[in-house]
């Protein structure tokens, strides 16, 4: 089994045992049981026998296994052999392929930008390169999936492309023989001119910028990287952009946590049969201790919410942006046919470290306490217009530079980071000003 704090990304459980029979409610007996399954297995060979047109046994099970985890709540699902090796990839964010981001709109598949050192990247193919045909088979009509499917595959499998390039007249042929391709999940401000993602947003000003995407088995050691490059370049103040992550591994969040705290709670973690556990940060820290601002919107969530409520409540970060999703309840993945199906299934919830509900419930109302809402003066809104020019401007600076390019400039000016940046200004000059008065 594995938990999971968010979206299709699990990890491994807390250690827990079951609760004793004398902590439970009343438990079902073997003859209740009987009955219960005799009802369903009567009802499943009713339809099989008389239903008006011909089933297929597998997917009446499964469609009876669907509805009753959805019965159960909105997190917890079935994931069917046929899912369970993407569900996996997500998981681990490692698979067989090339290592190129493409986009299917327009009808045609475009390459946004390789992934610096992989096989894509190595092989020359460039952003705005338009992929054609993929082993001899025409991409006309294929939607992004179809494109993910055909392009992915076991490592040391070549595969070849058909890639029409600006500039040039007839279509580029190019074999690529792919690798175990991993997704970073740490992500700096924008490309360097050593096609080297930059984490230092002001080098004058000795400030940082961290995003990370969601939380995997990766994520902490991306990130000690990224801030053990920014502590080198005398850091003096971090912005960490948890927007838009939806969650992951919760051990990855309790990790990153204690890399910037040197005592407090952490998280807390308890459920109907899983014994009750808190995290605790210990003594030391790898994050040098600057101040520090935290970006959340209202699709951050989960395990981005365990972080940033932690740091929050431990006084360690304030928060920026928007009030987050609000979920605050853990998944555990069993595991079905000897690994070839799956559960998702909600068996715990977490608690922040000062005790205020998470969890976002159907029936939660905007004045209850659900969330993580922006620290005291640090809740900056943003329009579904001003949404759309951020996604664009990042686009713009998540892609590999051209050699011999400039990075370009922004053309949309964030009001939460600029907001963070205010409030790391605003610390970092209180010494100097203290110090002035004095003399």
């Amino acid at each position: 089994m594995a938990l999971t704090l968010g979206g299709p990304i699990f990890g491994d459980e807390p250690s827990s045992e079951p609760a004793s029979p004398a902590e439970e409610t009343s438990q079902p007996t073997i003859q209740d049981d009987y009955e219960l399954m005799k009802l369903f297995v009567e009802t499943f060979q009713r339809v099989e026998s008389n239903y008006v047109r011909e089933v297929d046994r597998r997917e009446l099970m499964e469609a009876a296994i669907h509805g009753m985890l959805e019965h159960l709540d909105q997190y917890s699902s079935y994931i069917p052999p046929q899912d369970v090796r993407r569900f996996d990839q997500v998981f681990e964010q490692e698979f067989g392929g090339v290592g190129i981001q493409v986009n299917g709109s327009g009808g045609r598949l475009t390459v946004v930008s390789p992934l610096p050192g992989t096989p894509g990247f190595r092989a020359g193919i460039r952003s705005g390169d338009v992929i054609v045909e993929v082993d001899g088979k025409s991409t006309e009509g294929f939607s992004v999936n179809d494109a993910v499917k055909a392009l992915q595959g076991p490592a040391g499998r070549p595969v070849k492309l058909g890639i029409r390039r600006t500039g040039e007249a007839e279509p580029l042929s190019i074999e690529v023989v792919r690798e175990v391709i991993q997704v970073p999940t740490v992500l700096g401000d924008h490309y360097n001119k050593e096609n080297r993602w930059e984490y230092m947003l002001d080098a004058d000003r000795g400030i940082g910028l961290i995003r990370v995407t969601h939380f995997s088995r990766h994520t902490v050691d991306e990130l000690r990287e990224a801030i053990q490059e920014l502590s080198s370049r005398n850091l003096k103040g971090l912005v960490l952009d948890l927007r838009s992550n939806p969650g992951g591994l919760l051990e990855a969040a309790i990790d990153i946590a204690d890399m910037f705290l040197d005592s407090g709670r952490i998280v807390s973690v308890k459920g109907r049969t899983v014994k009750e556990q808190s995290w605790e940060a210990e003594a030391g820290t790898e994050c040098p201790q600057v101040p520090m601002a935290i970006l959340v919107n209202r699709f951050s969530a989960s395990a981005s919410e365990v972080l940033s409520a932690c740091l929050q409540d431990n006084n360690r970060a304030v928060v920026v942006g928007e009030r987050t999703w609000g979920k605050g309840s853990v998944q555990n993945v069993i595991r079905m046919e000897s690994g070839e199906s799956a559960l998702k299934l909600t068996t715990a919830s977490y608690h922040r470290p000062s005790g205020i509900n998470i969890h976002r419930f159907p029936d939660s109302k905007p004045e209850d306490d659900w969330g993580v809402k922006p620290s005291e003066g640090f809740e900056v809104r943003m329009s579904a217009e001003d949404w759309d020019a951020w996604q664009g401007d990042r686009e713009i600076q998540d892609v590999l530079l051209p050699e011999g390019s400039e990075v370009p400039e922004r053309k949309f000016k964030d009001p939460q980071l600029e907001k963070a940046l205010a409030y790391l200004d605003e610390q970092l000059t209180q010494p100097v000003e203290a110090a002035e008065k004095k003399e």
